[in-house]
């Protein structure tokens, strides 16, 4: 049996970088060449029979449903009855660097074919086929996608006789045909995708307002997460999964902040759901930022790679308990006719192999990491690190006392300048007053009232919540919201609340039932984090990040609910497991360093404690 082997895309290059880049999607649709040639291919795979190898229905299947051997890999002893997926697993995000190479290679291949058949300046188009990758969706910066993937059934692009034309949009939503009869409710009722369905019936559609609205509600909490992930977590345990017992990290992993997205983007629909998000076309924009940060993160973590572990989430071909490292095989990615891709094999903040790059390395000597990680870190701080972004390595509500009504704008690679450290003073900075603005636009973004500039501290009390939950016990995805004073009585209005925090998301097959190894891991504990500062400084009125302040703040304050992926709510009292915990940790920060540095979390257990979610003891 001959495979089908994974190279990633061949060819092309990009000014400055040792393989093509991959753009952010904002960008990508401005490219009229890529753009265009990205719906066609797309559009091509898509409607791809079923059957075929490399159609989008089975390059989608990888990841869960149909529970089927792809590509030969594991037919003949299948390990467990699931998708071939690492979720929970320290191969998590490495197994996903083929998966995504996949995907762009297939694409490139189509977009190729159908630059051919251009009439007008073909050398220009051929070299766009040949420099094509696929987009990302930095939604860290961007929360709510463009018009061009989320609402639009048609786009307008420039077609093979050089006219503009509309024609329909994949990104949107993809057609099943047929549905697989191996799908579940409400799943089996629906001939496309969704977003956010208005109904689990046949007649459902995408409620475009309200993803919209709950990704703009998500944006500050994000960013927040990403901008920790990527100064604070250091060990690859901590970074590369949602598993608790990491090693003491008070941060979320790179899996968690997914996780979040997955839910957030699905509703009730297909991206919440792991065993058929990969049929949604949005999962490789966002899979592919992800894959971005795994290699932003590797830059400021040089030498952290895969560490051997057990595998507490069993896949298709890797049993439940299983050993596994930077060699295992990441099945069903063919890399020869008899070997796997392993994560030993696509190190690298750029994995040549697979030849694809981030817009963050272009021009930089990637033979000195020294010089690499100080650059990505002014990208970072310029990206994700708050209103004054470059200025300083502090977070959000730290970098809001040095501005006045300044709004956050996107920011792009290319408008990133150096970085440089202030000097500071070592006492408590009092809290700057802020105030929320919501834009009419896609994002929640945040302003200061009539604040003074006035000296950054050195040191600072970080307060994060910690959240430990049975991954299983709702039987779905579902949420843990955070709030900072009054939660309105209706579910619906939670996420629009300006007393909503944050929120941890779990990431669940909604019929667990039908699959053996989610049965198996009904005690399976996962761990997120929610950080509290930004809105502590928004609501709270107080001048301080003591422990003297904040302590009875919070404890007054701080309230918690659970709400599935379509909404409704779950009684605290249907999710015993359910354990929400307070710490604060004291963060430092000298001109010389790039991000401030943590010291151990104190956790106040005596915050949520008595309480239905609270800490267990006090």
């Amino acid at each position: 049996m001959s495979h089908f082997l994974i190279t990633g895309a061949r060819g092309g290059s990009t000014q400055g970088a040792l393989a093509p880049n991959r753009l952010e999607i904002n960008d990508f649709i401005k490219n009229e060449e890529m753009f265009s040639l990205y719906i066609q291919a797309l559009g091509v795979m898509s409607k791809s029979t079923q059957e075929d190898l490399i159609s989008f229905f089975q390059i989608g299947g990888i990841h869960g449903l149909p529970y089927i051997s792809w590509d030969g890999a594991g037919q003949d002893d299948p390990a467990e009855q699931a998708g071939y997926c690492t979720h929970g697993s320290v191969l998590f995000p490495t197994w996903h660097r083929p998966y995504v190479a996949l995907y762009e290679q297939v694409l490139q291949k189509h977009a190729q074919d159908i630059a051919a058949t251009y009439t007008v300046d073909k050398a220009r188009w051929e070299k766009a086929a040949a420099d094509l990758r696929q987009p990302f969706w930095d939604w860290a910066s961007n929360s709510v996608p463009p018009a061009e993937v989320i609402s639009l059934a048609r786009v307008t692009i420039t077609t093979p006789d050089g006219k503009r034309t509309q024609v329909d949009n994949p990104l949107f939503q993809y057609a099943f045909h047929p549905i697989e009869p191996s799908f579940p409710e409400p799943y089996i009722n629906w001939q496309t995708t969704f977003r956010h369905p208005t109904t689990l019936d046949a007649d459902a559609q995408d409620n475009v307002a309200e993803l919209k609205s709950t990704l703009r509600s998500a944006q500050t909490d994000i960013r927040s997460k990403t901008y920790n992930l990527l100064t604070r977590v250091h060990t690859w345990p901590a970074f590369s999964n949602h598993t608790r017992d990491d090693g003491g990290s008070s941060s979320n992993s790179l899996e968690a902040i997914h996780d979040g997205i997955h839910v957030d983007v699905g509703g009730d629909g297909h991206m919440a759901d792991p065993s058929v998000a990969g049929f949604d076309p949005i999962f490789f924009l966002h899979h592919a930022q992800v894959d971005r940060l795994l290699s932003l993160w590797s830059a400021l973590n040089p030498g952290v790679w895969v560490n051997k572990s057990v595998e507490e989430d069993g896949t298709f071909t890797i049993p439940d308990g299983a050993t596994v490292d930077t060699n295992t095989p990441l099945t069903p990615f063919w890399r020869e006719q008899s070997t796997f891709w392993t994560s030993a094999e696509s190190v690298g903040v750029v994995p040549q192999k697979l030849q694809y790059s981030y817009p963050e390395f272009n021009g930089l000597d990637l033979g000195n990491q020294d010089a690499v990680k100080a650059h990505i870190a002014q990208v970072v701080n310029q990206l994700y690190g708050g209103a004054s972004r470059g200025k300083r390595g502090f977070p959000p509500v730290v970098n809001f006392a040095a501005t006045s009504r300044e709004k956050e704008a996107p920011v792009h690679i290319e408008s990133i300048a150096a970085a440089k450290p202030t000097s500071s003073v070592p006492v408590e900075t009092p809290i700057p007053r802020a105030i929320a603005a919501q834009d009419d636009e896609d994002e929640t973004q945040f302003t200061t009232e009539a604040i003074p500039s006035i000296s950054i501290a050195s040191n600072y009390w970080d307060w994060t919540a910690r959240i430990h939950v049975k991954k299983y016990e709702v039987g779905g995805s579902f949420s843990v919201l955070l709030f900072l004073g009054a939660v309105p009585e209706s579910p619906a209005e939670w996420r629009k609340s300006p007393h909503y925090v944050g929120a941890h998301q779990a990431f669940v097959n909604s019929s667990p039932q039908r699959c053996a190894n989610c049965r198996r891991q009904g005690d399976l504990v996962i761990e997120g984090f929610v950080h509290l500062n930004e809105a502590i400084a928004r609501l709270s009125g107080l001048h301080s990040f003591d422990p003297s302040v904040v302590k009875p703040y919070l404890h007054q304050n701080l309230h918690w609910r659970v709400q599935k992926a379509g909404g409704a709510e779950v009684p605290l009292n249907d999710l015993p497991s359910l354990e929400l915990t307070v710490s604060a940790t004291r963060m430092s920060h000298q001109p010389s360093e790039a991000f401030p540095v943590p010291e151990e979390p104190v956790y106040h257990h005596d915050v949520t404690h008595g309480r239905q979610g609270g800490a267990r003891t006090a």
